[in-house]
């Protein structure tokens, strides 16, 4: 069974993590939430979930704004063409569904199976604000408690300065 919101925030609460939820009407794109994002002060996110020409799976991590070259990705990050991935697949090994993608749906990919690619930009400011595996909330955290999360769940994450398209 996948973890559930009240599971990871109480993951957080353990290992001494500090974060702020606010609860909201489900929002299932970035275009869906801007209305959130004077509301709740920080950098706001998109979670791209991919799966490249060799089937290894990508979380790209960057601020809800940033242009991503989609199609310089692959030499930043060291993966072969990308491709998004299927909601069978994000369901299979994030256990979220589409419109709930985000870093903390790593404590469900306990196989590993996701290479993390965090937004170097992104990283430089905070709060960082997510998913907490549901689209009616916020969670804001630090990025250092970001980056201790992810080490929790075995993940090593890349912080890496995204190619921006134009």
């Amino acid at each position: 069974m996948p973890a559930t919101r009240q599971e990871l925030l109480t993951r957080f609460d353990a290992q001494g993590i500090e974060t702020q939820t606010v609860d909201h009407a489900a929002v299932f794109t970035v275009e869906e939430s801007r209305h959130l994002h004077a509301a709740i002060p920080g950098a706001h996110s998109k979670n791209l979930f991919l799966k490249d020409a060799k089937d290894a799976l990508w979380l790209v991590v960057a601020e809800a704004d940033r242009p991503i070259d989609l199609k310089a990705l692959p030499a930043a990050i060291g993966s072969k063409r990308l491709s998004f991935g299927s909601a069978a697949l994000l369901t299979e090994v994030l256990g979220i569904p589409p419109g709930s993608v985000t870093p903390f749906a790593l404590i469900n990919d306990t196989a590993r199976r996701v290479n993390v690619v965090l937004d170097a930009e992104m990283m430089a400011k905070t709060p960082l604000n997510f998913h907490p595996l549901e689209n009616t909330a916020t969670t804001s955290i630090s990025p250092d408690g970001l980056r201790r999360f992810l080490a929790s769940t075995g993940h090593v994450a890349r912080e890496v300065k995204l190619p921006e398209r134009g």
